[in-house]
């Protein structure tokens, strides 16, 4: 099975995230969108920031351009329109609004190179996924990156193709290590029903709730080198530490160290990409017995790789693929520069 047969099968709105700049998220994009071209699967492509220009605006590289298709739907900007090689057919300006201008829905009326520079809310992006649905499109793409990975909440997305490639390391086991850790954290169970919808709807803070659901909202701004506050508040009665921004492992550390409770506690994050602590400190808070769910489970359905470096480094492609395989078995990993 190929990668767009995969995606096709199992959502309707799908977002590629890439685990650094370089591993192969528009490569992957571009395949899937060629790939769905070539199978008559109407596709509708946008993105959580800019995407599809030739050089890279912050490190001044040469980038995979973005090619769409005649019949292609497509949420971009007014601004990137102007820019693009396709000719587009603007179907409808909508009200929200980006630093390259207001966001437009339109259709590829001849194929050629687009920049795509979608909405930037969760609350946008689900709206405007839905209508490219509405306006005919079987698969949506929504391009994104591991730092704004809000796209692949399952509030909007069914699932997520995770990008990541020889850029992370020139070691391999070690680009395996941190794919395999990644894949890990997006993929945290999610907290009871009942809790999650007193956190979303009750509190933006960092707070201690205890067993009847009482909420203690701490008067810190982050977590980060709050880690004995937050101790000293854990008591007999706790039962879970909501951090609303990054986890770090100093924080956990110092949870660990000033607290004997923290075994008695669930930290609850946002979700997987708010933890900011390697694998082996990971390994070792578990051994201690730290429990940490989400509140909301990236679902990755599939892995995508790129075997080469723009650092001149690369690794063999099929060793690169069948070692990322038998490390990540329940998944499927795809070659995408094949």
């Amino acid at each position: 099975m190929e990668l767009v047969d995969l995606v096709h099968q199992k959502c309707k709105i799908v977002s590629i995230i890439g685990m650094a700049k370089n591993a192969g998220k528009t490569v992957t994009l571009n395949r899937i969108i060629e790939d769905s071209y070539d199978r008559d699967i109407n596709l509708g492509i946008t993105s959580t920031g800019r995407d599809g220009e030739r050089i890279d605006v912050l490190t001044n590289t040469e980038k995979p351009a973005i090619y769409a298709f005649e019949g292609n739907i497509i949420a971009t900007t007014t601004g990137s329109i102007e820019i693009s090689d396709a000719t587009i057919e603007i179907i409808e300006i909508t009200d929200y609004r980006s630093p390259m201008g207001k966001i437009v829905l339109g259709r590829v009326i001849d194929g050629g190179y687009i920049e795509i520079a979608g909405p930037q809310t969760i609350k946008e992006m689900k709206v405007i996924s839905d209508r490219i649905l509405q306006l005919g499109a079987d698969l949506v793409l929504v391009d994104g990156s591991i730092n704004r990975i809000a796209v692949a909440d399952p509030n909007i997305t069914d699932g997520a193709v995770l990008a990541t490639g020889a850029v992370l390391s020139r070691s391999m086991d070690k680009v395996i290590e941190e794919t395999l850790h990644q894949k890990t954290l997006l993929g945290l169970p999610e907290v009871e029903e009942d809790l999650k919808g007193i956190l979303i709807d009750n509190t933006r803070d960092i707070s201690i709730i205890d067993k009847d659901f009482n909420i203690n909202r701490l008067n810190i701004k982050t977590s980060i080198n709050s880690g004995k506050v937050i101790a000293d508040n854990i008591d007999e009665n706790s039962k879970y530490v909501f951090m609303t921004g990054s986890l770090v492992t100093k924080t956990l550390k110092d949870i660990t160290e000033y607290s004997k409770l923290y075994k008695d506690v669930t930290i609850v994050v946002p979700d997987g990409t708010k933890i900011f602590v390697g694998p082996k400190d990971w390994l070792k808070f578990k051994k201690k017995g730290v429990k940490i769910k989400v509140l909301n489970t990236i679902n990755v359905i599939a892995i995508t790789l790129n075997p080469y470096s723009p650092l001149g480094y690369y690794f063999n492609p099929e060793e690169f693929k069948e070692k990322m395989s038998n490390y990540i078995k329940d998944l499927p990993v795809f070659d995408v520069m094949i």
